[in-house]
């Protein structure tokens, strides 16, 4: 079976189901988009990976991981979402060490949580593509979650982008980028990454 290469398009959150994510994967040579329902830490994990610039002060789960995997020279190459099976995909973590592969079995959500940090590459099989890859448009979407399990298939995620991972409550754009930045730093060090991306969003734009 071919794999196909995903890249990562963005994160959606759905107003009426609390707590469910998507993740939207892209395929790199075609159009077709990959969603996939992920946990609300999963979905703040990944979107701080994206960020760059949000430096969390204590590390988080995945940070963790690949501190031990950096001090232990385990290398993690590439992640393969594998299996699809009643709307729950399934991945392994390609990892070597001292020249020895090995595969490991992962949630998909972690898997891609560790492969942006280790800049690894992400793919899935053609037949997983066909049957569960989408062509969604760049403007929101009114369907709703279907299927609000982990790691289950969207069927219309509602919008595109990082930072809609962030609570939609309260807006920033009142604030001088002075106040932005001191509302920024209050928030990563309370942990609040949902609130830093959010902030760190509306500072971007008032940069721009």
């Amino acid at each position: 079976m071919s794999l196909v290469k995903l890249t990562i398009k963005g994160i959606s959150y759905s107003q009426t189901q609390n707590g469910a994510y998507a993740l939207i994967l892209n395929e790199v040579n075609g159009d077709r988009k990959l969603p996939i329902v992920i946990g609300a830490f999963e979905a703040q994990s990944i979107a701080i990976a994206l960020e760059k610039e949000i430096k969390p002060p204590r590390p988080l789960t995945h940070d963790l991981f690949k501190s031990f995997a950096d001090r232990f020279d385990i290398i993690v190459k590439q992640v393969i979402i594998h299996k699809l099976v009643d709307g729950v995909f399934y991945s392994s973590i390609i990892c070597e060490r001292d020249k020895i592969e090995e595969i490991i079995d992962a949630r998909t959500s972690d898997a891609i949580a560790l492969a942006l940090r280790f800049y690894a590459p992400i793919f899935t099989y053609k037949n997983i593509l066909d049957k569960a890859g989408v062509y969604l448009n760049t403007n929101p979407l009114e369907s709703e979650i279907d299927d609000v399990n982990n790691d289950g298939v969207l069927s219309s995620p509602k919008t595109f982008g990082i930072e809609d991972v962030v609570s939609k409550g309260e807006s920033y754009s009142q604030f001088t980028l002075e106040e932005l930045y001191q509302k920024l730093d209050v928030a990563v060090q309370n942990e609040d990454y949902e609130k830093a991306v959010h902030i760190r969003d509306e500072i971007s734009k008032k940069e721009s």
